[in-house]
């Protein structure tokens, strides 16, 4: 069993359609980011980054011993079932391609999720008069990352050809290029690599969990400062139990 912190947004939705695709038995827990619930004790020792997703697999492989491992950060998480599951990543021994995807996942956790990220904040969170100078840098950075993908896909159907966890990691913030004020209009092999994700059933599955207690812009950096400007002091505080 594995148990999932987890809530409804990109970040969330790659390790639960991980899981939901390796048909792995797993228990979503549903993270509740506007009351703080990333900064209780319980949560920072699994997750020191004070961030969702995270995972605890009860029943590790042998070579791991008998205590549970935790993984956070969702590219780390998604390698880690991989390996443990054989599924939808090359095997270790298999050097060359294990590197593209180590390049591709390293693309996708430090170029187009963080733009899209803070896209998505200046876009739909932060307050009205702040908005125009970070959503116009980030919209180009965002579309930058699309050219990279579409070049990508010139002579594939995925991105390492066949469907992998580089694929789960860059689709979610692929999905939601609509609500973040973008378009894919320009980027058609971007366009039909979504759709074909988008419609297989485990990413529907994902996508729909929790999918009530999605953020639609009620919690914003104007009106929510645990969900929003956080500080260094948001994680001395609360580790120590200051709740207040």
């Amino acid at each position: 069993m594995i148990d999932l912190y987890f809530a409804p947004t990109p970040n969330g939705w790659k390790a639960a359609i991980m899981l939901e695709e390796t048909g792995f038995d797993y228990r979503p827990i549903l993270m509740r980011l506007s009351e703080g619930d990333q900064f209780s004790p319980d949560f920072l020792s699994i997750s020191p980054n004070a961030k969702m997703p995270a995972i605890v697999d009860h029943a590790p492989d042998a070579a791991w011993g008998d205590a549970p491992v935790t993984v956070f950060e969702s590219g780390a998480i998604l390698l880690y079932i991989a390996d443990k599951t054989g599924q939808f990543a090359p095997p270790q021994g298999d050097l060359r391609a294990r590197k593209d995807l180590m390049e591709w996942l390293f693309w996708q956790v430090g170029n187009q999720g963080p733009m899209a990220g803070q896209l998505s904040h200046f876009r739909n969170y932060a307050p009205e008069d702040a908005r125009d100078y970070g959503f116009n840098r980030y919209l180009g950075e965002y579309d930058r990352n699309l050219g990279v993908l579409e070049n990508r896909l010139e002579d594939r159907q995925y991105i390492l050809g066949e469907y992998s966890i580089a694929d789960m990691l860059a689709f979610p913030w692929a999905f939601i290029a609509k609500p973040l004020g973008a378009s894919l209009a320009d980027f058609p092999r971007v366009a039909d690599w979504r759709a074909r994700i988008k419609a297989r059933p485990a990413v529907q599955r994902a996508i729909d969990l929790h999918k009530s207690e999605q953020n639609r812009g009620q919690h914003r950096a104007d009106n929510n400062t645990v969900l929003f400007n956080q500080s260094a002091a948001s994680l001395r505080s609360k580790s120590k139990g200051d709740t207040t």
